[in-house]
């Protein structure tokens, strides 16, 4: 586990760094310098090994080895550059060699010549673990908001734009491989009536009860997504009509026997529409998205509580 380091302060000491050096000689100056009440140093040589190594400490100190061109490839994969955020790394090694250090600082590494000054190299260290300790709270920050804005605020699910970009996703994607992608539109039947009866807070509630049932109901790679108001959409990939035609069933079933806290008598029931691809009508993301949404409201139209499948889908292979 690394330890966590926040602004210039050590908060849980000490941290692991991993010295790779093959001749050993830069250890015992590395230690006195950094010191053990702050600094666990780990020992390696160039090898294969060094980047798996390297996930479990705190920081790398790289010195370069005989072979330069195997440090420098070394270096390239301690730092990537393709946004992955590994470890920090620090090289240590002697300015005449100079394609090694700038294509070090290319990459965002600490240099340090050699030889070096220990209280340089312990504020080097100490920059190198603040700078990616902010780097790490930044990806963090930036997952968080790409999450939140790809889900709606009140049922927890995808919203209506991620549910956009993904069904185009996924349809190429079928389209590509040739394979199957399914959708099923539901729409909760006398959802106005709920609110009107109970109120709109005890509506939001019976959305989030219905939210969660609708993702037990599916695969792990499927998508749930709040369509908008009380209509909810099913992205259902490598699924041709019969397996989703199961998973309607399935849900239409589990939202008739949810429990709510709104009212014990209270039962929900849902509309559900259900169109596939391939099929000869569905050519583009936006005919799926349509052929399911004529299928809810024909759904709608026959008394509700029901399943309808667009009505010019023949019956081909099952499966999911």
């Amino acid at each position: 586990m690394k330890a966590p380091f926040c602004g210039d302060t050590v908060n849980s000491r000490p941290f692991t760094l991993l010295v790779v050096d093959d001749s050993q000689s830069t250890l015992p100056r590395l230690a006195r310098a950094l010191g053990p009440e702050d600094f666990a140093l780990r020992i390696a040589a160039h090898g294969p090994e060094v980047p798996r190594l390297a996930q479990e400490v705190s920081l790398v100190v790289l010195c370069p080895g005989e072979d330069a061109a195997g440090t420098l490839a070394l270096l390239e994969r301690l730092t990537p550059g393709d946004g992955a955020l590994g470890p920090p790394v620090v090289l240590l090694t002697p300015p005449e060699h100079r394609p090694l250090w700038v294509e070090a600082l290319r990459r965002g590494a600490e240099v340090v010549f050699d030889p070096w000054a220990p209280d340089e190299l312990l504020s080097r260290v100490h920059r190198a673990l603040a700078v990616h300790a902010r780097m790490e709270a930044l990806a963090t920050q930036v997952g968080e908001l790409q999450r939140l804005s790809a889900t709606d605020g009140l049922t927890g699910v995808h919203n209506h734009r991620h549910f956009q970009e993904r069904l185009r996703e996924e349809f190429r994607r079928a389209q590509r491989y040739d394979d199957a992608l399914s959708l099923i539109l539901l729409d909760l039947d006398f959802f106005k009536e709920i609110n009107d009866k109970y109120g709109h807070s005890a509506g939001d509630g019976v959305l989030r009860a219905v939210a969660g049932a609708l993702t037990r109901g599916v695969r792990e790679t499927d998508l749930v997504a709040r369509y908008g108001g009380e209509e909810f959409a099913l992205l259902l990939p490598r699924t041709h009509f019969t397996g989703a035609l199961t998973v309607a069933e399935r849900v239409r079933r589990e939202l008739r026997a949810l429990t709510l806290d709104v009212d014990a008598g209270l039962q929900v029931t849902a509309s559900l529409g259900v169109s596939s691809f391939p099929h000869r009508t569905v050519l583009s993301p936006e005919q799926l998205l349509l052929t399911a949404d004529e299928a809810l409201y024909q759904a709608k139209r026959d008394g509700r509580d029901r399943i309808c499948l667009h009505p010019q889908l023949p019956m081909g292979p099952s499966g999911t």
